[in-house]
């Protein structure tokens, strides 16, 4: 079968998308990736065909952080915040444009158009249009349910949810209504995740039930439409494991920070930030570099600095994992049996803090609030033996990697059959 995966944002955005793709092709299928610019290197070092869409991502990346820092730091700020709503309208314009015409010429005679999360309105579009079947990617749980905040009730939280579909489409319909003109389609009459939903698209929820314990049962409803896989991660070993490895088990079990692909604002700051907290609690720290240029900022002997890791081989090595709230560093660090402590920038990433803190493996944080102060009350609350202690009773229970795989894997193979009766 050809199958198309279309996936936008940074890298952890993508990785899904990629690590299922992988398992397709060595099935046999013809699998064409469609990635951003900035990441068509990622997904052929994975082995895989990729096609650019869109424009580069990491623009976008950042302009969401310092929005989102605006808005928590300085929400008086409103001609700064005006301009860069304005700014993202315009970049998320011109991808839609060239997202597509590059799904509709990509996906042509294709037995499956998969999404990930980011701009799935446009891959939803071109799937209608070209009549093969949509599966969505989900490695959080987007879609209206009960389950969002712990103090929140079930029926306002799928209310809340259900308005921010409405306005969310309501503010990209002129752009989603032109795309839908192009390919010879009616105007929308309901938000995208309605529609997706009453096509009878697959919709892959990429992590754990145990991270979200009463969501299936909220969603038995939809019959196996979003079944539950865990989530998806590359086992991706680096020159730097082993001198990394050797280093935490050296000396007293480190703490792991790290904060993903988005580059945070102030990295002098945060490095020194880390060492005075991690100094005064007679901690050591491994800082992962990720997408911050940490250069020749000078720390001290108790902080290791290190680009790319694999978090499979160092998570179980280290006390505690401090991070940005990332689905994957979630679960990776779960996996691990570690607890955690999220110091969040962008939307998404409170509401697996909460879930962690309901869990009693973790706390959160927004990182713009974060002091010296906060972040050694937070760590003295997740380094004590009972957090400790809960962590390593949730990782049995965690899905391994290679069963969620398969078991994604699986899912689009009958769906793909079954509605294109191969």
């Amino acid at each position: 079968m050809k199958l198309v995966l279309a996936s936008y944002g940074g890298r952890g955005d993508v990785e899904p998308a990629v690590v299922v793709g992988r398992e397709l092709q060595r099935r046999g299928h013809d699998v064409r990736m469609v990635v951003p610019p900035n990441l068509v290197g990622f997904a052929e070092g994975a082995g895989l065909n990729a096609t650019a869409y869109g424009s580069d991502s990491q623009p976008i990346l950042d302009l969401q952080r310092q929005y989102f820092t605006c808005y928590s730091h300085t929400p008086w700020k409103l001609k700064e915040l005006s301009r860069m709503s304005r700014e993202t309208a315009e970049f998320a314009d011109a991808c839609w444009a060239d997202m597509t015409t590059t799904l509709a010429s990509v996906a042509d005679g294709a037995d499956l158009l998969l999404t990930g999360l980011i701009f799935e309105q446009p891959a939803a579009n071109v799937a209608e249009q070209l009549g093969i079947p949509l599966a969505t990617l989900h490695y959080f749980p987007t879609r209206a349910h009960g389950q969002l905040l712990p103090f929140l009730p079930a029926p306002l939280s799928r209310m809340g949810m259900t308005f921010n579909d409405w306005v969310s489409w309501r503010s990209t319909k002129k752009s989603e209504d032109a795309q839908r003109r192009e390919l010879g389609l009616p105007n929308a009459t309901a938000p995208a995740p309605r529609r997706i939903a009453q096509r009878g698209s697959l919709e892959i929820q990429a992590y754990d039930k145990v991270v979200f314990p009463k969501l299936a049962a909220e969603w038995v409803k939809w019959d196996g439409q979003r079944p539950f896989v865990g989530a998806l991660a590359m086992a991706s070993p680096t020159d730097s494991d082993s001198e990394v490895a050797a280093w935490a088990t050296a000396g007293t079990q480190p703490i792991f920070f790290g904060f993903g692909s988005v580059p945070i604002g102030s990295p002098a700051e945060t490095i020194a930030m880390i060492s005075r907290a991690c100094a005064q609690l007679g901690e050591r720290a491994i800082l992962g570099a990720g997408g911050t240029d940490f250069g020749d900022i000078p720390h001290s002997e108790h902080v290791k600095v290190v680009g790319q890791v694999n978090y499979a081989t160092i998570f179980p090595v280290c006390r505690a994992v401090v991070h940005h709230g990332g689905s994957g560093t979630v679960a990776a660090a779960l996996r691990a049996g570690v607890p955690q402590l999220i110091l969040w920038t962008l939307p998404d990433q409170p509401f697996f803090a909460a879930q962690l803190k309901r869990l009693k493996v973790g706390a959160g944080r927004r990182f713009a609030t974060t002091t010296q102060k906060t972040l050694v009350a937070d760590l003295r609350r997740i380094l004590t033996p009972q957090y400790a202690a809960h962590a390593r009773e949730i990782a049995p229970r965690m899905t391994k990697p290679t069963e969620s795989v398969i078991a994604a894997a699986d899912r689009l193979e009958d769906f793909a059959r079954l509605r294109c009766g191969v």
